[in-house]
């Protein structure tokens, strides 16, 4: 049994909002069955979760209108840091493309880069060919459909077959008035013997907000492709987000993420990698920080249906104040994924009597000749390692801080971009002070 949500906009809306963005008609029609679907599909059930009374309908705004930059001299200063010398940059403001860069060493070997309207309407058969088609479907459930059906921004990435992409290709979704409520939807295909690293910012100038943001990313790297994702998540308090990072490996393909997860207001976070190719890979390495009276749930999860593949899970998470967190690792080996490896670590410290930290390990097992394992732990800082760093005369309240650092160290230290290295470094000093 399904619940009917009242939306503040209609099918009529949806189609006009669609016209006006010029675009095709296949992704018209996909938004109207979509918006058709909302009431139809359940909610997503996150475990040991309950999001029943959280809005993740209810809002006034669907689009926000934003001047774009014409020099990157007009970025507040949180962002000029992000994005430093970067030749292949796009930045959006709230929902409007603002600013974009890509080297023309690039545009001549094929590389697409753009917005996702643009996308729609200069590249519209190669966009629906993986739009919503094998990474994600439009139908899983009440968050995906209105997804599909409200999308406002977003971009698409297309790196051709056989090229290797040495630089970071880089996107900042700056969120810097408190009406907005986004539905941000990014598109990465390597086709095949290509790589490519793109990095990702979410980041609100605001203090607060009571917007609703449901984001989703469809990863696909084909035959023998390497796709490595990093992203920052630093959105305001008062915003509830719901976020889908969903990939799809092929023959000895990889895809690598990673998240450092440091929203302020309440989070839903999916992750999946569908191994499908042999021998394919994926690394997912998730870092988050909650604090105040936030409630956060993280899903990683890593699906084998190839042979020989090998997925690995790694999230550390800090807890403080009456901060709460679910972390939900599954390894699940399909049957016939034989010679595959599923392997998981989860890890929180809590710093507070009232935070909440939870970790649950799951392995779905059904082939024989596989390998799997897990490992998780919640507790407080060691005190043995305080007592190491006090010895040597350091206080106790910065030992506590560079035994967080240390604690986090291995998914800030994959982030290949310094100014974005950076900025995750100084959220968490500033969330864990």
């Amino acid at each position: 049994m399904t619940t009917e949500t009242k939306l503040p906009f209609d099918q009529d809306f949806v189609r006009s909002f669609s016209k006006q963005a010029g675009e095709p008609a296949w992704m018209e029609e996909l938004r109207v069955k979509a918006f058709a679907d909302v009431n139809i599909l359940p909610m997503p059930r996150p475990e040991k979760t309950k999001i029943d009374k959280w809005n993740f309908t209810q809002f006034t705004s669907h689009t926000v209108k934003s001047e774009p930059f014409s020099s990157l001299n007009e970025l507040p200063e949180e962002v000029k840091s992000l994005v430093a010398e970067n030749k292949n940059l796009y930045i959006q403001r709230n929902q409007t493309p603002a600013f974009l860069s890509l080297s023309e060493e690039l545009k001549n070997k094929g590389v697409i880069f753009t917005d996702l309207f643009t996308a729609a309407k200069e590249h519209g058969d190669l966009l629906k060919k993986y739009y919503m088609t094998q990474a994600i479907n439009a139908d899983e459930h009440r968050l995906t459909a209105l997804h599909a059906a409200l999308v406002n921004g977003g971009v698409f990435l297309y790196i051709p077959k056989n090229l290797e992409v040495s630089e970071p290709i880089q996107a900042v979704y700056l969120h810097d008035n408190a009406e907005t409520n986004l539905f941000n939807h990014v598109i990465v295909v390597a086709e095949d013997n290509s790589s490519v690293t793109y990095v990702e910012n979410y980041i609100s100038t605001v203090d607060s907000a009571a917007g609703i943001f449901n984001l989703v990313t469809e990863v696909v790297a084909n035959a023998n492709a390497q796709v490595r994702y990093g992203a920052v998540d630093n959105l305001a308090k008062g915003i509830t987000t719901y976020v889908n990072r969903r990939g799809v490996a092929g023959r000895d393909a990889r895809i690598e993420w990673a998240l450092g997860l440091m929203n302020e207001g309440n989070t839903i976070s999916e992750n999946t990698t569908n191994l499908i190719g042999d021998g394919s890979y994926g690394d997912t390495k998730t870092v988050v920080v909650g604090r105040g009276e936030q409630t956060q749930n993280f899903t990683t999860k890593i699906v084998h249906f190839g042979k020989n593949t090998e997925g690995y899970i790694l999230k550390h998470g800090v807890m403080k104040d009456s901060a709460t967190s679910i972390f939900n690792g599954i390894g699940k080996i399909e049957h016939g994924a034989s010679k595959s490896n599923a392997e998981q670590e989860s890890r929180v410290l809590m710093l507070s009597e009232k935070a909440r930290g939870d970790a649950n390990p799951i392995l779905l097992i059904d082939e024989d000749d596989v390998t799997a394992g897990h490992a998780a732990s919640v507790g407080r800082v060691d005190n043995v390692q305080l007592y190491y760093l006090m010895s040597r005369g350091i206080p106790k309240a910065e030992a506590e801080r560079l035994v967080i650092h240390g604690f986090l160290a291995p998914v800030v230290n994959q982030l290949p971009i310094e100014g974005v290295k950076k900025q995750l470094t100084e959220v968490i000093e500033r969330k864990v002070r």
